[in-house]
């Protein structure tokens, strides 16, 4: 062999030891993870007894409840009010609505932007 081999296989023996060391390395970080992992779990405490579950109150489930609301009218004035002047603190209030049936979209269109149809109308 001449020195230029040598120097191409002690190379290469060089690289697979630093991989070897970096596969060592990966594992034991791995491993580490893990048991430090499985301590920190037993510190916590465990899933709830059944006696501590959330119950079903006493009158029942509690229902729905669908209505249709209204906005209230906004305060007329010389001057534009800003959100703290307003009632609710610039959330739009709302009361229940004269109407008992929601309102529903026309039959034959599509409920959504458009027509539903081919048209312009």
């Amino acid at each position: 062999m001449n020195s230029a081999s040598m120097d191409i296989a002690a190379g290469s023996g060089a690289l697979a030891a630093g991989l070897i060391v970096a596969a060592v390395a990966l594992v034991a970080l791995l491993i580490g993870a893990f048991w430090m992992g499985s301590r920190i779990r037993r510190r916590e405490p465990g899933p709830p007894h059944p006696a501590e579950q959330p119950r079903i109150p006493e009158e029942g489930p509690v229902r729905e409840v669908r209505e249709h609301r209204e906005p209230d009218e906004v305060p007329r004035g010389d001057r534009r009010l800003t959100p703290h002047e307003m009632p609710g603190h610039g959330n739009s209030p709302t009361r229940t609505g004269t109407a008992r049936e929601r309102p529903r979209w026309s039959e034959g269109s599509s409920g959504s932007f458009g027509s539903g149809g081919p048209g312009g109308g």
